[in-house]
């Protein structure tokens, strides 16, 4: 009888092992301990992370004698593209035709450019997430150690694909996979090859001021590297509130795309 109690506890043990083995999903390319998916237990470590604190306001402190905001140098079709765009837009008294809605939201590299709204950084095991006020946009930078996947395999967004890793107190971000028809400058667009890098991290000056540092790459639309930094003001007690865009359909426009006013 013994016998066959010990017998029947080990078939036990070994089922239970087996059913605990399959059952615990890895995330493949991923050791758990690295994954977003198993924050739990990992919290304390977001303690040693700069703080990031508040709600951010881009900045106008450039000076008055600064030059003027530089533009991307584009070549090959990308540049007579930007010049038929130009052309286009002086003739019509300045008014630009856009290929997509107005509710449409910018995406990168532009959505880290906006100076009426504010943005929230969230640090969680694995990821920052960045909230943005206008059209109420989440961006996600993966920190679990991942790497891009190949770009044929991405569908081109607005946000692109982001990995980050910290150097020191500096949030390195990397983002491939950005939708191609978005606009870098004024008027010009990019290719699919088209690569933003991101530095950002507080002044030195002044704890209250958080500093992007953008590099743009692309060597099918731009001659040489575009260089943009921006900087936010910190409102520590701030919050997000909630943007509903929704197209103007009470003035209908003529045949030319101009409004009627009734």
């Amino acid at each position: 009888m013994r016998t066959w109690l010990v017998l029947g506890s080990l078939a036990l043990l070994v089922g239970t092992a087996a059913s605990a083995q399959v059952s615990s999903p890895v995330p493949l390319g991923i050791e758990a301990r690295e994954s977003a998916g198993f924050a739990k237990g990992r919290f304390h470590e977001l303690d040693q992370l700069p703080d990031w604190g508040g709600i951010w306001f881009m900045t106008f402190d450039r000076g008055p004698d600064a030059p003027p905001p530089s533009q991307p140098k584009l070549k090959g079709e990308y540049l007579e593209k930007w010049e038929e765009w130009r052309a286009e837009v002086l003739a019509n008294n300045g008014i630009e035709r856009r290929p997509r809605g107005n509710c449409a939201p910018p995406g990168l590299p532009r959505i880290m450019q906006l100076p009426q709204y504010p943005y929230e950084f969230l640090f969680t095991p694995g990821r920052v997430t960045i909230n943005q006020e206008a059209w109420m946009q989440t961006r996600t930078i993966w920190t679990d150690g991942r790497e891009h996947p190949p770009l044929e395999e991405l569908d081109p967004t607005y946000h692109g694909h982001s990995i980050g890793h910290w150097e020191g107190d500096t949030l390195v971000v990397d983002t491939i996979g950005i939708w191609d028809e978005l606009e870098i400058g004024e008027g010009g667009t990019h290719s699919d090859q088209f690569r933003l890098v991101e530095r950002i991290h507080l002044s030195e000056d002044d704890p209250d001021i958080l500093v992007n540092e953008m590099t743009m790459t692309d060597p099918l639309a731009l001659e040489e590297p575009w260089e943009v930094t921006v900087r936010y003001r910190r409102d520590r007690h701030g919050t997000l509130i909630e943007f509903q865009c929704a197209q103007n359909d009470r003035n209908p426009v003529d045949e030319d795309g101009y409004t009627l006013y009734e």
